[in-house]
């Protein structure tokens, strides 16, 4: 791309012995830029993630209010956002409480519905750009933005339904689930009665879906997708597209789904870790112990081959707005929690407000914001992300390090693994517990803590001490 600059030189002659000011004349000046590289797998060895909610990011909600603070991101280790679905939002059904008893905007008293924005799930037209958050222009800016700075932008794609007013209801009511009446039916058990389910066994159904994703692949410049509910998308469709998506650059793709065979054949990079997050949920608040934990990691090596990825979390738009923030459900545990989830091998993921203590649920089907003073979990999430780029030893892409279980006295209250690549290693030791722990490990010599930069010292059966849900991170 090249980029023009505008130099100002004045000229001045001299006429007949007479001297004549000459206007100020602009004269270009062409530099060179680079673009960033298209993603690649070695890429996501020392990424962190960040989950961009445009609409409570600002007070604004603005595409714009969250542009201007993607430098920032870049002290948090961060190389990829997931910008949450950026599309217009159905008016028909639309939703403005959810749960057992959830309600639409068009039951609620009418000087109240214009506060029901719906949900971001409810996807009105796959090419289009809610007028909430901006222009179109105002989006190419916020992928421009995150390019200069490194970062790559992938869209949240809703592939498993759409909001009522869809074009596609009325143009192809074919592309529908529809029960014996005959029917367009919501996604079967499940509440999101804003949404029509879609049918992949409709041709006409998956062509259309793919071309709307290479749209914004070939049009708009983003690196990938994280596709929504996308175990409940036939695996056959992903066979079908993702090979076709790959053709058009090298694009990064998170699922929001666990099964494995959507990593195969490379169709996905990258899943969710949600055994290892309610393990942490549950550790966190004394149901379980370090055995779940053990539990978790054996089961994950057991159903992954060694170059899938997943997305560690201690947080997503979910979680918070239905089951609480960080410190609701982890409480004292939150710290040790986020370590944990950079500690392990795969990808660790920021939530919107999160670097700045979110300390509310956020409202899913309305405006809300979040908090914007920095303060300690921006300090934790900058040092966890320092750590994640430039320690070998915590790789967690497609080459990751290893991770081998350290055994200790108290192995059900403290965890204790090492992380080893290119003979680069890095020990954590933690105690998971609500309860001071005094141990001894099989381990010893002389090391650095390197979150706080301190030295540690193990000698041969010596007798370490923890507080409850003290951790450290040695190398």
């Amino acid at each position: 791309m090249k980029k023009t600059i505008l130099t100002l030189t004045l000229l001045a002659t001299l006429f007949s012995c007479k001297e004549e000011k000459k206007e100020i004349v602009a004269q270009p000046v062409i530099e060179e830029t680079k673009e960033i590289a298209q993603f690649s797998p070695e890429m996501a060895e020392n990424a962190v993630i960040y989950e961009a909610n445009i609409r409570q990011y600002s007070p604004e909600g603005t595409f714009n209010e969250f542009t201007k603070d993607i430098p920032q991101l870049k002290e948090l280790g961060v190389k990829i956002i997931w910008v949450m679905p950026i599309f217009p939002i159905s008016e028909t059904k639309r939703k403005a409480t959810g749960g057992k008893d959830s309600k639409f905007a068009s039951e609620m008293p009418e000087s109240e519905q214009s506060k029901y924005l719906g949900s971001y799930y409810a996807v009105s037209d796959f090419k289009a750009i809610n007028p909430e958050f901006g222009t179109i222009e105002d989006f190419r800016k916020l992928v421009k933005m995150a390019h200069d700075n490194g970062i790559y932008v992938i869209l949240d794609w809703v592939p498993n339904h759409t909001g009522w007013d869809h074009v596609w209801l009325k143009e192809h009511p074919e592309f529908y689930t529809k029960n014996d009446k005959g029917e367009i039916t919501h996604p079967k058990d499940t509440d999101w009665t804003d949404v029509a389910d879609l049918d992949y066994s409709n041709e006409g159904l998956r062509k259309a879906m793919v071309n709307d994703m290479k749209y914004w692949l070939n049009n708009e410049g983003i690196d990938g997708f994280r596709c929504d509910v996308a175990g409940s998308v036939p695996t056959e469709f992903w066979q079908e597209a993702v090979p076709q998506l790959r053709k058009e650059k090298n694009i990064f793709m998170l699922a929001e789904a666990w099964e494995p065979e959507l990593f195969k054949d490379g169709l996905f990079d990258m899943g969710y870790a949600w055994d290892g997050h309610h393990a942490m949920n549950k550790i966190a608040q004394g149901k379980e112990d370090v055995s779940a934990w053990d539990s978790y990691m054996e089961k994950r090596t057991k159903e992954y081959e060694a170059n899938d990825i997943l997305m560690n979390f201690v947080d997503n738009h979910d979680e918070n707005s239905w089951n609480g923030t960080i410190s609701e459900r982890m409480e004292e545990a939150s710290e040790i929690m986020m370590a944990l989830s950079y500690l392990t091998p795969g990808i660790p993921l920021i939530y919107s407000g999160d670097e700045y203590g979110l300390d509310h649920r956020l409202k899913f089907f309305e405006k809300d914001t979040i908090p914007k003073t920095k303060g300690k979990n921006w300090e934790i999430f900058k040092k966890l992300g320092k750590l994640k780029t430039e320690k070998t030893a915590l790789n967690g892409g497609k080459d990751k390090a290893s991770y081998k279980r350290i055994n200790t006295t108290s192995n059900d209250k403290v965890l204790a693994f090492e992380r080893e690549k290119n003979g680069k290693k890095i020990i954590f030791i933690g105690n998971m517990s609500k309860e001071n722990q005094e141990f001894t490990i099989q381990t010893m010599g002389k090391f650095k803590n390197i979150y706080t930069n301190s030295d540690f010292f193990i000698e041969k059966n010596q007798k370490l001490k923890m507080k409850p849900w003290e951790f450290v991170i040695l190398e």
